[in-house]
């Protein structure tokens, strides 16, 4: 049996962009997720299970920084473009593998708790799946 190395993945130095604008400045936390479904069928004797599943959908949540001052932010962006089919350019770690996806814009809560930043966290979903990107 082969010993397989691991480079665990450390984010500090990160690429995200949706169409053409950068927001690593904005955002705190990415995370692309698979949801598959699976199905089962049984027959009448004990031998006769069948599952299988079906084709994943996936989400990416974004955690986020509000910000309604500036005029470009990301809490500005989305709130403009829901709707709206973006493509986002994310790299884990800034030159390396990264991930393309087409994803649906829907925008972000607005306000929180007093005496804290503003953040929020939105689930975009994703037309397809991620491409990763060499």
């Amino acid at each position: 049996m082969a010993i397989i190395n691991v480079q665990p993945l450390f984010m500090k130095d990160v690429v995200f962009s949706v169409g053409t604008d950068s927001y690593e400045k904005h955002v705190s936390s990415v995370v692309f997720t698979p949801a598959t479904t699976s199905v089962s069928w049984k027959g009448l004797e004990p031998t006769a299970t069948f599952t299988n599943v079906g084709t994943a959908t996936w989400t990416v949540d974004i955690s986020f920084a509000q910000d309604w001052e500036t005029t470009d932010s990301l809490s500005a962006y989305l709130f403009a473009n829901q709707g709206e089919t973006k493509t986002v350019v994310f790299e884990p770690v800034n030159g390396g593998q990264g991930f393309t996806a087409d994803i649906i814009i829907v925008a972000g809560a607005i306000g929180g708790a007093v005496d804290s930043y503003a953040e929020t966290t939105v689930s975009l979903p994703v037309q397809g799946q991620p491409t990763l990107t060499v």
